[in-house]
């Protein structure tokens, strides 16, 4: 066996003992040592992609569904520099990505080789452990380095304090392919009690007990941990719940799904300042939220890391792995308030959403109400996840997720479709033009490839929507060229360039009827700019006056 098929064999399968169960693969020729062991091995579920950005984000969707670390599979080259957009969204997500970027060796650095650059530390401090393993040789110990190798790439990258993507530089001499000779100077086997190095987990940490207190929040931001524990907490102690849609504590009766134009109001905002909030995740949708975390007479911050805290307003005043929050008994005019003044805000901005026709907010308030429980709704990291924000009532039976650690549009069609695979159920996404046009190679699927159970809500406005809703809408002459970035591109030809189902939605009564079918689907619903940022207004300004009339 030469030592290329041998390296690429005992790290796959040493990859599958630790848990291991999908690799994403973008061909090329430096990687098809790995390429051949992935495809070779029938645990493994393999997903080929031919655009490595692409490849990557179906990976990040995996691995961010799935819960598990995710191999992604390239050549040496640019291949490799194409998953970066990816790793970072990983790095700052907690996502757990193993990235196996084939190589040339050494010999072939700085001579001019073809297809060679430095990968040594590429994706820099956006990985949670960077290793380049040696050029395989046939000679005594090397199984148990490459074993061994394996076991701490996955379980770095798994965490589980603070998990992410590790990187794997796997440099391989030719020959690349099996050449029919098995033998090998020792066993390659890691034999039959399953990973060559078991890694335990630490004991969890004593929690921090809070004292009693009435005046007290729950904040849940992307990426929030034991979700359910503390929303039962915070509702045994009658906290109102401050959740962005993907935080996963958007229901029940303490959820305050209008919190973002709550804090928005200045009369609630100062008369509702809390003694205490504790914050799970990473708030960052609502500027409000962010402004009134400043005032907190305490915030403490929930992290599994204690090395790594999310805390964008510099206001935490403590970080602890576990919080207990106290149950409290006697006057609750602190949680009656935040629901009398939720319930008319919510009234407020249904009653604007219901005479607006099909328009982007309203989309995505009727959108989760239609969607059946068991679902999976991924969004856009521009307007999508804000109109759900500010627009989506409270529900139970649907999980929510979206790229929010570095919230690019890279990427999305991609990453939805690797997180439709790792759901055990319908999907769904939503997303805007530009979004879905910057990864239209991610409805490029071979014949022979996994196809998920989704439906891709595309709102067209025919360019950069939210740029209408900031102060660079302001500057009139240059905004539609530099902002506004109008395209004209007829997305009903898009589908059919790739053979994809497609519905035109016009109306809110169409909605439900198009969300229905099987496979990969894309229903699109076109509105406009100008229009959108009026309504917009519109909200707030219905939201803030329904308000101080309760207060």
């Amino acid at each position: 066996m030469n030592p290329a098929t041998a390296l690429a064999t005992v790290l796959v399968d040493e990859l599958v003992r630790c848990g291991l169960t999908d690799v994403v693969l973008a061909p090329g020729s430096r990687s098809a040592p790995l390429a051949l062991a992935a495809h070779a091995d029938s645990r493994i579920r393999l997903h080929v992609r031919i655009d490595e950005r692409s490849a990557s984000f179906l990976a990040l969707g995996l691995a961010r569904r799935g819960e598990r670390p995710v191999a992604l599979v390239c050549t040496s080259g640019t291949a490799a520099a194409n998953f970066h957009p990816a790793v970072m969204e990983a790095h700052e997500s907690g996502v757990p990505l193993l990235l196996l970027t084939a190589d040339r060796p050494p010999e072939l650095r700085d001579t001019g080789a073809s297809q060679t650059m430095d990968q040594v530390k590429l994706y820099g401090t956006a990985v949670r452990w960077f290793s380049e393993a040696g050029v395989p040789e046939e000679r005594p110990g090397q199984v148990a380095y490459w074993r061994s190798l394996a076991c701490r790439a996955y379980n770095r990258s798994l965490g589980p304090a603070d998990p992410g993507p590790v990187h794997l530089n796997l440099a391989f001499r030719e020959p690349l392919i099996p050449d029919g000779d098995d033998s090998w100077c020792e066993p390659l086997d890691g034999g039959t009690t399953g990973p060559w190095i078991r890694a335990r987990v630490a004991p969890p940490a004593v929690a921090l007990h809070l004292p009693p207190t009435r005046r007290g929040v729950l904040v849940v931001g992307d990426g929030a941990p034991n979700v359910r524990r503390y929303v039962a907490a915070a509702g045994m102690a009658g906290w109102p719940i401050l959740s962005e849609p993907n935080g996963g504590a958007r229901y029940g009766d303490h959820a305050m799904s209008s919190y973002h134009f709550l804090l928005g109001t200045p009369e609630f905002a100062d008369a509702h300042r809390p003694e205490v909030v504790v914050t799970l995740g990473r708030p960052g949708l609502s500027r409000p939220l962010l402004s009134w975390l400043k005032h907190a007479g305490e915030h403490i911050v929930v992290a599994s890391d204690l090395t790594r805290w999310p805390d964008p307003t510099r206001s935490a005043t403590q970080v602890a792995q576990a919080v207990e929050i106290p149950i409290t008994a006697g006057e609750d005019g602190w949680l009656r308030s935040w629901r009398r003044a939720d319930a008319a805000a919510r009234e407020a901005i249904d009653g604007v959403l219901d005479a607006s026709g099909l328009s982007e907010p309203r989309l995505a308030r009727d959108l989760v109400d239609a969607l059946p429980n068991g679902s999976l709704l991924v969004s856009g990291s521009s307007m999508p996840i804000r109109d759900l924000d500010q627009a989506m009532r409270p529900r139970r039976g649907l999980r929510i997720l979206a790229n929010r650690g570095v919230a690019g549009i890279d990427g999305m069609v991609s990453t939805a479709m690797g997180a439709a695979l790792a759901h055990n159920g319908p999907a769904f996404a939503l997303m805007g033009d530009l979004t879905f046009l910057h990864d239209q190679n991610g409805l490029v699927l071979g014949p022979r490839e996994p196809r998920p159970d989704l439906c891709l809500v595309v709102v067209n406005n025919d360019g950069g929507g939210i740029f209408s809703l900031l102060p660079q809408a302001a500057l009139r002459d240059p905004f539609e060229r530099v902002f506004g970035t109008s395209h004209g591109v007829d997305l009903a030809y898009v589908a059919a360039a790739t053979g994809t189902p497609y519905t035109f939605v016009q109306e809110p009564e169409q909605l439900a009827k198009a969300l229905r079918g099987e496979g990969v689907r894309i229903v699109e619903v076109r509105t406009e700019r100008a229009t959108n940022a009026e309504l917009h207004a519109a909200i707030r300004e219905a939201a803030g006056a329904a308000i101080r009339r309760v207060l």
